[in-house]
């Protein structure tokens, strides 16, 4: 009986030398690294630099050195006459002995001379080899790095929200090169992420939508039946209600995913007139639940998208008119321009805060003291779209509770 072979396992295929992954190439000596290129630069430039200075204080040497050796006098028709003013004491000198101890002062004096000449020389072409040595240095610097500052332009042409910038940086494979590389490489894959979301956000508008609204249809037309039962029209209302919520909740979602990203396209936007159509939407509700509306608003122009401006003004509105006292409550909106940022500011009257909650309204689905749904007062996003929006428009919100209760919410926005 003929036995079957028993298939060989699959053979892995050999690493490469070289691990991207890992940071490092083979033979690092062999790439023109920008280590070695400041290393030849620097040290090209010093000994340059050095055979400068050597070359200067050598010829000025050499010139202290005739000048400190020259004879202070000279014989003319058997008579000393001096050939300088460093020894004037020479002449009329008779014995032999007075006239070497005067030659020998002189010849000290023209030598300290000398080398004080050749001292003074030499710091004038230090000072001067150093400042070009400097100004030199300073010029290969800037153009050994230049890649930086292309680098660091397109990361802020990048913060921008314009995610198909490139670097493309040309030149030696040396670091800075491998910096860009893995920047773009980012990049890629960044602008695909975004544009997936992008994608999903609109897919999720559409399929989303679809159906609630379908059913939101189909909803009314069975309570506009008069024949309907009273436990049937019961249960529609329910379910009607349980609709409008799902409806709330996806386009709360949709709305923060969206409101995630920087706001590129801006123009300018008053948070007075924003705050005050906010307060004209809640006023009926309002008047309802027996809240006063009330406050100063000053014109505070910011540069934004109007819409999602709109959306923080009436989340933090229509939350302050909810989460607000039985009788005699009150909601204070205001705004303001001051230090070059415009301020909304929305207080209302409520039930006391503790201060350890004030980073915990601003999640998604959380309230204060419970945690998902169970509340008619709203899905559990106002909040935290209002957070996305202020980023989206490079601002903060803030929340602090009020003293006697309620909260202080604070939107501060750049002009």
């Amino acid at each position: 009986m003929a036995t079957t072979p028993t298939p060989l396992p699959p053979t892995v295929p050999p690493k490469p030398s070289w691990d991207p992954q890992a940071g490092s190439r083979p033979n690092p000596w062999l790439r023109p690294t920008i280590r070695i290129r400041l290393t030849l630069l620097y040290g090209g430039m010093f000994l340059i630099a050095g055979v400068v200075l050597l070359t200067i204080i050598y010829l000025l040497a050499a010139q202290a050195l005739h000048v400190g050796n020259e004879l202070p006098f000279k014989l003319v028709g058997g008579s000393v006459q001096p050939t300088n003013n460093t020894c004037p004491e020479i002449i009329g000198q008779s014995s032999p002995d007075q006239f070497n101890a005067v030659l020998n002062t002189c010849m000290k004096e023209q030598r300290q001379l000398a080398l004080d000449g050749l001292l003074r020389r030499s710091l004038i072409a230090l000072l001067g080899l150093s400042v070009i040595a400097f100004a030199f240095g300073y010029a290969m610097a800037g153009r050994v790095l230049s890649p930086l500052g292309r680098i660091t332009r397109t990361a802020r042409q990048v913060a921008g929200s314009d995610l198909s910038r490139r670097i493309e940086l040309d030149g030696p494979d040396d670091e800075l090169k491998e910096l860009a590389d893995t920047f773009d490489e980012m990049l890629e894959r960044l602008d695909r992420a975004f544009t997936a979301q992008q994608r999903f956000v609109a897919n999720a508008s559409h399929e989303l939508r679809t159906p609630l609204a379908i059913n939101r249809t189909l909803l009314e037309v069975q309570l506009s039946d008069p024949q309907a039962s009273p436990e049937l029209t019961q249960l529609g209302k329910t379910l009607l209600a349980t609709n409008e919520r799902s409806e709330q909740l996806v386009e709360g979602l949709l709305l923060l995913a969206r409101s995630d990203n920087e706001i590129v396209d801006r123009k300018p936007v008053d948070l007075a007139e924003v705050a005050s159509q906010a307060l004209e939407q809640v006023r009926s509700e309002a008047e309802d639940k027996g809240v006063e509306l009330r406050g100063q608003r000053a014109p505070a122009v910011v540069q934004g998208n109007g819409v999602l401006l709109e959306r923080i003004a009436l989340n933090l509105v229509q939350n302050a008119v909810r989460y607000n006292v039985a009788r005699d409550g009150w909601v204070e909106v205001t705004t303001e321009s001051r230090q070059g940022q415009a301020v909304l500011v929305v207080a209302n009257t409520g039930p006391v805060v503790p201060a350890y909650e004030m980073d915990n309204i601003f999640e998604p689905f959380r309230r204060l003291r419970t945690e998902r749904t169970g509340s008619d007062k709203g899905v559990g996003l106002g909040l935290s779209i209002a957070r996305s929006v202020a980023r989206a428009h490079g601002g903060r919100i803030a929340a602090e509770p009020r003293e006697g209760g309620g909260l202080v919410m604070r939107v501060v926005l750049p002009v």
